[in-house]
């Protein structure tokens, strides 16, 4: 759990609760977007997060399964949405304008970055 993928790299418990952190501020995104008009998204500096996942607390099973629990929640708010709803604008102060479906696909391929993170991490411990 505390090895990690390249020098100077999160380690594998890092990247599991930053997933896990992640999937709840897209929650919280997703529903703020569809609930305002024209919605600005609040950024978070993801490296002043990460300074917490050291602690012992903070386990790589819990990070799953928080990130579980809440992608079921999305996915279960996300299935059944009007196709409407994906043109709905939002804002990003740093990525600019986009449309509710970009928010929704950075979502989904977010964690397939950090997986292969760890499929490095655990293909080198191999």
């Amino acid at each position: 759990m505390e090895r990690s993928y390249a020098a100077g790299k999160w380690p594998a418990r890092a990247i599991l609760c930053h997933l896990a952190d992640c999937e709840v501020v897209f929650a919280f995104r997703f529903r703020q977007a569809l609930a305002e008009p024209r919605h600005v998204i609040q950024p978070f500096d993801q490296d002043a997060w990460a300074r917490v996942y050291s602690s012992p607390d903070l386990s790589g099973v819990a990070a799953i399964d928080a990130f579980s629990a809440v992608r079921h929640w999305n996915l279960a708010l996300l299935k059944d949405l009007p196709p409407a709803v994906l043109s709905k604008p939002v804002t990003h102060p740093e990525r600019g304008s986009m449309t509710f479906k970009v928010l929704l696909e950075t979502m989904a391929g977010h964690d397939l970055n950090h997986l292969r993170q760890l499929d490095a991490i655990a293909a080198a411990a191999a």
